[in-house]
């Protein structure tokens, strides 16, 4: 991977990272144990069947954690904002690394040491029930988004994964654009439906003004009935 740099830089924003629960001396004493990787746009971070490096937050930018499926279709699991952990499930569970990460944009990571990690971090208790709080919450969306996206249909789908977008990454100052500039076949890859269906529908909601569209910007119109059309399902 990358242009590493040591340094916790990510510390400048505390209140996005878990780190915030750390005292002084200890947010020292981790900078001792952490690489800054600088990647760049469509970078893989790390793929299905690799053993987990460490314990990887993100400090700028997106990525996309995936899994392919049958005939190599791609299905995006979750996607990951600044301060969101990219790597962590395989590290806990000392198994490979079931999905694969990719940066969609030029993006900065944070690659903690998995023996520090261990032996240092997980003593703070504090920051431990947050790193639990923050796996209790994913598995919730997990099980939400399993029903989601076998039970809705592809407007359904669609509809959530946008709403999903705005909640995640929020609004551009325009307040209806999407900070989250992602492809067709991405946002059909995150709605569990072809690409081809992806950009029907799409069409279909700019045909009824719920958004439009320019190029990788989505903006939404109507927010009321896009979430109407994602609770019809």
């Amino acid at each position: 991977m990358l242009n590493a740099e040591t340094g916790l830089s990510s510390l400048q924003e505390p209140r996005k990272s878990i780190f915030k629960y750390l005292t002084e001396e200890d947010k020292i004493e981790l900078e001792n144990h952490l690489t800054r990787v600088q990647v760049k746009r469509n970078d893989l971070i790390f793929k299905e069947g690799d053993r987990p490096q460490g314990f990887i937050t993100l400090e700028d930018g997106k990525v996309k954690i995936f899994k392919e499926g049958v005939g190599g279709r791609e299905q995006i699991l979750r996607m990951v904002k600044p301060g969101g952990f990219v790597s962590y499930r395989a590290l806990l569970a000392g198994e490979p690394h079931i999905a694969s990460a990719v940066a969609l944009e030029d993006s900065v990571i944070c690659l903690i040491e998995t023996e520090y990690f261990y032996d240092s971090l997980l003593k703070n208790n504090a920051l431990t029930l947050r790193l639990l709080s923050k796996l209790a919450k994913e598995l919730g969306f997990s099980n939400s988004r399993t029903v989601t996206l076998t039970q809705k249909h592809i407007r359904g789908r669609l509809a959530e994964s946008i709403i999903l977008l705005t909640q995640k990454y929020g609004m551009e100052p325009d307040g209806t654009t999407i900070k989250a500039y992602l492809s067709r076949e991405d946002l059909a890859n995150l709605s569990n439906m072809t690409t081809s269906n992806a950009i029907r529908t799409l069409s279909s909601f700019v045909n009824e003004k719920v958004i439009a569209i320019d190029g990788r910007k989505v903006k939404v119109l109507d927010f009321d009935k896009l979430d109407h059309i994602s609770k019809l399902g």
